[in-house]
């Protein structure tokens, strides 16, 4: 078994390669999420009534999970 397997039993390492320097620039945008979420988190909780931090609070999440979505979406575009 191979690290770049999907869930499917399939393994593409080349989508797994091609897919790499996108998923390094999603790994920086998740990290500027984290910094969102970090920020909003204490706001959310003094003022639970803000729905917009709330929402913005969801992207964030969706911004770290960046990284995963975008090998994920490579591999599955990529044949082997």
């Amino acid at each position: 078994m191979c690290c770049c397997c999907c869930g499917d039993g399939d393994c593409r390492p080349l989508g797994w390669l091609l897919g790499l320097p996108f998923a390094l620039v999603a790994v920086l945008i998740s990290i500027v999420g984290a910094v969102i979420w970090i920020i909003g988190l204490p706001i959310s909780c003094i003022c639970p009534c803000c729905l917009c931090v709330t929402l913005v609070l969801e992207a964030a999440v969706e911004l770290i999970k960046a990284p995963f979505h975008v090998m994920v979406w490579f591999t599955s575009k990529i044949p082997c």
